[in-house]
């Protein structure tokens, strides 16, 4: 699996929902190199990419555990707390829980992050 820096925006909600409804109505079509991953503030961005997180993304990498399995075991964490993580990251397109068989694995998609951000609309 090729990784892929994510390109990362952070935009407050109210102008997010703004943009959001200019795409839908054909005003403002996004541009190839626009964020396609946003969050509201810094702050919600820093609990998704945490220390805690990137450890756990580099453990995937270095290891490729075949199962959630093997990554608890890897890990010490519990496998309903490593499932909700891999689940959130996957959301933001960070990793793939691949299946094969009865077997979830996951794969780590985005190593690097470009984060664009603004003060938005001022005055």
């Amino acid at each position: 699996m090729k990784l892929e820096t994510l390109i990362v925006g952070i935009m407050p909600l109210e102008q997010y929902k703004k943009r959001t409804i200019a795409i839908a109505k054909g005003e403002y079509i996004p541009k190839k190199d626009e964020p396609k991953i946003w969050f509201e503030s810094l702050k919600s961005m820093a609990q998704i990419l945490s220390s805690e997180n990137q450890e756990l993304l580099r453990i995937i990498l270095l290891n490729n555990p075949q199962s959630l399995r093997e990554l608890e075991e890897l890990t010490g964490r519990a496998k309903s707390n490593l499932s909700r993580t891999l689940k959130t990251l996957q959301r933001y397109g960070i990793v793939n829980l691949a299946k094969v068989k009865n077997t979830i694995f996951p794969e780590v998609k985005a190593t690097n992050f470009k984060i664009e951000f603004g003060l938005g609309e001022v005055g």
